[in-house]
């Protein structure tokens, strides 16, 4: 196949082997060896766990888009590397990479329905939403996946350039003129996702913490381990969303138009791609430290995990507390925070 000569805006720069061809495909390789192993077993766990309320239905959805983005992981390494062949690279930019950011922004999706249904779990216990109605929640979750997938399907269908055998591919030299156009308004749609979703967070769980601190403020011995349950899986979360997914929606804007402007220069635009690939890998990263989040989340998966792998629970005394109190809707929604 021949090489079109039509080029995207900007000239095609070189960028430093040993970075791009050695340490980014190294850390995946650690990442996607983690995920895998930590999300299989989180599956595992969560197949015992039974789909009765919504916040298990959104946080087994997580795990599938967790699983879905690891096994992207061996495409890219094999070509970012150049162990596989010149084709494997045209795979990744026309398939894997696209379903890598769909797995990724429908996870930052559940967490922000998460952390919704939380909130109206716990700060408004009185009222109920239809997003926690079990059938509601499952529709919702197949709606959010069908959404993702429509807004990347372009972004696969329209990197339809020909190509041939050269030493390194670059997915943005594969897209059309109107892939290229289309790559730069769904990266602001999905850049816009995750903003908002994040200040949703911020809001969702200043408010529950606010509840939680207010509520307890009369029984300050119990208030202080609750105070530190809540705190930790709070902080758990917006952890998470600060470390893995704050860099790389910073960068990917300047980026972005990197890639598709004519007046960046080819020093700028290296600059931009390092960027942009290191905080990546941060962004893959969540994988790893989502089952963290589920064992300290969700009850019934500890539990299950617990109990599967033969470890006993510290926490007993916790659990018997709770068991004495199931007519507390708040004290029953921060063992589920």
């Amino acid at each position: 196949m021949n090489f079109s000569t039509a080029q995207p805006p900007s000239r095609s720069c070189p960028w430093d082997p040993f970075i791009t061809q050695r340490i980014v495909p190294a850390l995946y390789l650690v990442v996607f060896v983690a995920g895998i192993l930590l999300n299989g077993v989180s599956a595992w766990a969560f197949f015992y766990v039974p789909s009765s309320k919504s916040f298990i239905v959104y946080l087994k959805n997580t795990v599938v888009a967790d699983f879905l983005m690891s096994l992207t992981f061996p495409f890219k390494i094999l070509g970012d590397s150049g162990l596989g062949p010149w084709q494997l690279k045209v795979f990744v930019c026309r398939v894997s990479a696209v379903l890598f950011y769909v797995s990724m922004y429908v996870s930052i999706v559940f967490f922000g329905l998460i952390g919704f249904d939380r909130y109206y779990k716990i700060v408004r216990p009185l009222r109920t939403s239809f997003l926690q109605s079990l059938n509601h929640s499952k529709l919702l979750s197949a709606m959010v996946w069908v959404l993702m997938l429509l807004l990347a399907a372009p972004n696969s269908i329209l990197t339809n350039r020909s190509a041939r055998q050269v030493t390194h591919i670059k997915c943005v030299e594969l897209k059309n003129v109107l892939g290229l156009k289309w790559h730069k308004a769904s990266n602001y749609i999905f850049v816009g996702v995750f903003w908002i979703v994040f200040l949703l967070l911020i809001v969702f769980y200043t408010a529950i913490t606010r509840k939680i601190f207010k509520s307890h403020l009369k029984s300050k011995r119990k208030s202080i381990s609750v105070k530190k349950k809540s705190s930790r899986n709070i902080f758990s979360i917006m952890f998470v969303f600060v470390v893995c997914f704050v860099p790389y929606h910073i960068a990917r804007i300047p980026y972005t138009q990197s890639q598709t402007e004519a007046h960046y220069s080819c020093r700028s635009k290296e600059t931009l791609h390092y960027v942009k690939e290191f905080t990546l890998v941060l962004s893959a990263a969540n994988v790893c430290l989502d089952p963290i989040i589920y064992f300290f989340l969700c009850q019934p998966f500890r539990e299950i995990l617990c109990k599967k792998l033969h470890i006993p629970l510290k926490a007993q005394h916790d659990s018997d507390t709770s068991k004495t109190k199931r007519g507390n809707t708040l004290h029953e929604s921060t063992d589920a925070l």
